[in-house]
Parts: structure tokens; C-alpha cells; sequence
């Protein structure tokens, strides 16, 4: 196993263990999607809303490689898209409200649940794209058993 000198290590000198790579993409995207570091998920993904870390300060892992763009928008919206029809549809049908009131209600629901939606599905892509190796990241699967 690498041993590397962690930041999260006193100031001492002390030499920490590396984290152990997760063994799924599953685990990978759970860290993500929880805001931490896919490799380790001991630090912060983002260092702000939407921007991630340089660098994980835990692992040392790079994350300047990363090319999510677009996508986690499409991502975000796609899914409250999903979520909000059957809801559009029982609104109109079942509780015969008018279109003003359900745009009054959906709209500020949608861009709520799009906002709160776009940082896990940013962290998503970027773990995807660390977990296979794309856009300049290096393959790092543990071995399978």
C-alpha cells in the first residue's frame, strides 16, 4: 500500500495511511453525491457551490482534469422533470386548479429542486469521469479478489 504524508496529519510528520480506493463505481458515487472526494471520501469535492477543490487535501488526488460543462444541468433537470409531471398532472386532474395556480406552485418547486440537484449531479459526473479514466484521469481500480 503507498503511504504518502497527509495534510489532515499533524504537523508533525507524521505519516498517515492512503485511504483504500473504493472497490465500486457504487461507493465512488455515493462519496460523489455526498460532496467528498470520490477517491478517499474523506475531504470536500467542492470548494465552492459549483467549483470543485483543486486538489483533495486528504489524498492529494487532482481534480483539475475534470470536464463535467453541461451536464449536471441536463442532469438536474431531466430528473425534476420526472419527478414534477405525475405531480403537474394530479394538480390539473384532481384538484382542477388553473394554470396560474399551478405554475405559481411548480415553478418556484423547480428551480428549488433543480438548484438543490445540480451540486450531487456535478459530483456524479465528476466521479464518473475519475472512476474511468476520462479527460486526463488515470484509471485507478483496486484489484478485484
Amino acid at each position: 500500500m503507498t503511504r504518502r504524508v497527509s495534510e489532515s496529519a499533524n504537523h508533525q510528520g507524521q505519516i498517515a495511511r492512503a485511504p483504500a480506493l473504493p472497490a465500486t463505481f457504487r461507493a465512488v458515487l455515493a462519496r460523489a453525491l455526498r460532496g467528498r472526494c470520490p477517491r478517499c471520501g474523506e475531504a470536500r469535492l467542492f470548494a465552492r457551490w459549483l467549483k470543485p477543490e483543486p486538489a483533495c487535501p486528504a489524498c492529494g488526488q487532482d481534480w483539475s482534469h475534470q470536464r463535467a460543462d453541461d451536464f449536471p444541468a441536463y442532469i438536474a433537470i431531466l430528473v425534476t422533470g420526472h419527478l414534477l409531471a405525475p405531480v403537474i398532472i394530479a394538480m390539473v386532474a384532481d384538484f382542477d386548479l388553473s394554470p396560474a395556480a399551478v405554475a405559481a406552485i411548480l415553478l418556484p418547486s423547480a428551480v428549488v429542486m433543480m438548484l438543490a440537484m445540480l451540486q450531487p449531479a456535478k459530483g456524479g459526473v465528476i466521479a464518473a469521469q475519475w472512476w474511468h479514466g476520462l479527460n486526463g484521469f488515470t484509471r485507478e481500480r483496486p484489484p478485484v479478489s
